[in-house]
């Protein structure tokens, strides 16, 4: 185990070496342009035996990406934003061919206006596209699970994406501890692939109708369905080989909670110092942290969350559906059912960048307090440091 300063970028294309993939496709988009640019260099000084494809665009980058898994390469590619909305029609054929491909996304704001910060616009907006989704908070969690999204992808063949917040997260310098190269070879193993087109020729992407579409997409949705184990098994092993606690989502204090926070990505440590604040207070209040968005973890969260007096979400996008924000929209569908059915609020913050701070979130628990003595929510869905 060596101990280095990584930011971001510099973490995922140093677990990519590592990786040593068959195959890399890549167009550069800021922020993520230095993971490919910096992997580049490693191919260009003999450091990995990868085939590195500059390509014309980042549509093309996962047309060939795919073109590579279908002849059973190893194979992975970075993007953000722009370049993630321009793949969005490759995304479902490399999910529907259960093609184990890894991006290393760097989250970024969809235009228009054109924005080149953070926010979740980019992958929440794929979240659909049949692609397991992994979160980072920081640096560290990008190097991890990077490692870990390629032995993900091939224990299920489908098609993974590790998000890591823009510039706050992929251009920030942090202490990562990085293993040696055997040990990341040990623990990812011998590539997996479901194809083989050298020995055994078939049809890739074959016209698909009416009589068998159906079918074919039960057995894609099926896969994601009991894809959550398979994710928590592959965690357990690396956190027991390298000391480490990931788990599908992580909690901070909820022991005694009655209002707890759920979110994702690099806000977690902001939130957490604002959770402390409170505790100093008296106030009683907790984290969940998501690692993983896509499978979302419904049944899981329902047992968790059930006996907290209020639920408050904060959403770093919107669904542009009058609903408030996704992880809201999908956690209050899970908890419908549920039989003590919590309060449930969200609140939007960070839109294109926007910096979200500890008094910020300390104000929004605040307001939760408030909702759980009043039993009454004037406002379920905010904004958190929005001129209006």
């Amino acid at each position: 185990m060596k101990i280095r300063a990584l930011t971001g970028n510099e973490a995922m294309a140093e677990a990519m070496r590592q990786i040593n993939p068959d195959v890399v496709a890549a167009y550069p988009i800021t922020p993520a342009t230095e993971v490919v640019q910096i992997f580049a260099s490693f191919v260009a000084n003999g450091l990995v035996d990868t085939e590195f494809i500059p390509v014309e665009s980042e549509h093309s980058a996962l047309s060939a990406c795919i073109g590579a898994a279908a002849a059973g390469a190893r194979v992975i590619t970075s993007t953000s934003s722009q370049g993630l909305a321009l793949m969005h029609e490759v995304l479902f054929i490399a999910a529907g061919l259960r093609a184990p491909i890894v991006i290393c996304e760097v989250n970024r704001s969809i235009s228009s206006p054109i924005n080149i910060h953070c926010d979740h616009s980019d992958t929440m907006g794929s979240r659909e596209a049949g692609w397991v989704q992994i979160y980072a908070e920081d640096a560290q969690e990008a190097y991890d699970l990077t490692i870990q999204a390629i032995k993900i992808a091939e224990e299920i063949f489908l098609p993974v994406m590790v998000s890591t917040d823009g510039f706050i997260i992929s251009h920030c310098m942090q202490r990562v501890e990085v293993m040696e190269d055997k040990e990341v070879q040990e623990i990812i193993g011998v590539h997996r692939s479901p194809y083989s087109l050298f020995d055994k020729p078939i049809t890739i992407g074959p016209l698909d109708l009416q009589d068998y579409f159906f079918e074919h997409k039960r057995q894609q949705i099926e896969v994601m369905n009991q894809s959550l184990p398979v994710i928590e098994k592959v965690m357990s092993e690396f956190n027991a080989r390298f000391n480490r606690t990931y788990s599908i989502f992580k909690t901070y204090k909820i022991e005694d909670a009655e209002q707890v926070v759920v979110l994702c990505g690099s806000t977690c440590g902001t939130a957490r110092v604002a959770i402390d604040k409170m505790r100093e207070k008296g106030i009683k209040v907790g984290l969940v942290k998501l690692h993983i968005i896509r499978p979302f973890p419904h049944k899981e969260l329902i047992e968790l969350l059930k006996s907290f007096k209020l639920i408050t979400v904060l959403d770093r996008s919107d669904t542009m559906s009058t609903m408030g924000g996704p992880i809201y929209v999908e956690l209050r569908s899970a908890m419908y059912g549920c039989s003590q059915h919590p309060t449930i609020v969200d609140y939007i913050y960070g839109l294109g960048g926007r910096d979200i701070d500890v008094e910020q979130i300390m104000e929004v628990l605040l307001n939760g307090e408030e909702i759980i003595k009043q039993k009454k929510v004037a406002t379920p869905i905010g904004y958190i440091g929005l001129r209006e």
